[in-house]
């Protein structure tokens, strides 16, 4: 990009920052309609809906299609990320529009909203994740939805292990924040509170098309938009994450949410297609 323009990313991340509580509430409006309306237009032209249950599934076709995903997201991942360490540098247009956006926060958002944002960003925290993780999957096992179950806890496994490895791939120092509501040790790129949130709410958004009424179908996957965006802008507005932080953790977990949802749908239709087979359908 020419000089010119990343002057103007600069000036325009400036901007966002000096009113950033106005463009959170815009952009989780956004996010949340689109959804909405994404899923009811889907809906409406499948004319089908997504069968509750846990179906047929493969336990061990799940776990080999999982270790495949988690192979084929890491691997490229780290390569593209130590690229990156090598050539984000201090000075790079990339990091004074973080660091414009960041101070421009911290100069406008109010105590008040920080508070806020200190108890929000807590969705995404390694340990609520693990309590949430553990509180999810006993039930699907009591249940008989083992599989599911499995998918849900290689799922957060997979990311509580991807994230720290991309991590140390890039090496990316915090921004210098001075707010106590929270304390974020370790390297910044990708946050890891934004990937964690992803791949555990979006999990979660998957398991309840699996499991729950159609009725409850949008609300899941609106709540976990929610989350997600809400989860992912507070590391932003509480100064512990850049920005690019944040959408490299996004991009990272959802890639990997992606591989999880993909391998659970791949074993079920799996284990159908056999049982057909041998009914001789």
């Amino acid at each position: 990009m020419p000089a010119d323009g990343w002057q103007g990313v600069i000036a325009l991340a400036n901007a966002v920052g000096e009113h950033a509580l106005g463009w959170f509430m815009l952009g989780l409006a956004v996010v949340c309609t689109a959804t909405a309306l994404a899923w009811l237009l889907l809906r409406r032209s499948a004319r089908t809906r997504v069968p509750p249950g846990e179906g047929a599934s493969s336990p061990r076709r799940l776990v080999i299609a999982m270790a495949l995903g988690f192979a084929l997201v890491a691997a490229p991942a780290m390569l593209l990320f130590s690229a990156l360490g090598a050539r984000i540098v201090a000075g790079h247009p990339v990091v004074q529009a973080d660091q414009a956006l960041a101070d421009a926060i911290g100069r406008s958002l109010a105590p008040a909203a920080v508070r806020v944002f200190g108890w929000l960003t807590h969705a995404g925290d390694p340990g609520v994740l693990a309590g949430l993780c553990v509180v999810v999957a006993v039930p699907l096992w009591l249940y008989r939805r083992r599989t599911l179950a499995l998918a849900w806890v290689l799922a957060l496994a997979g990311n509580a292990v991807l994230n720290p490895a991309l991590k140390q791939a890039f090496e990316r120092a915090r921004p210098a924040y001075d707010n106590l509501l929270v304390t974020a040790p370790g390297y910044s790129f990708p946050s890891g509170h934004s990937s964690g949130a992803m791949v555990a709410y979006g999990m979660l958004a998957y398991l309840a098309l699996r499991t729950l009424p159609a009725r409850w179908h949008a609300a899941a996957l609106v709540s976990a938009v929610a989350v997600i965006f809400t989860t992912a802008c507070s590391r932003v507005m509480l100064q512990v994450h850049f920005a690019s932080d944040v959408v490299a953790g996004l991009a990272s977990g959802g890639t990997w949410l992606l591989a999880c949802i993909a391998s659970a749908e791949a074993a079920r239709h799996y284990r159908e297609h056999r049982q057909v087979r041998l009914r001789g359908g």
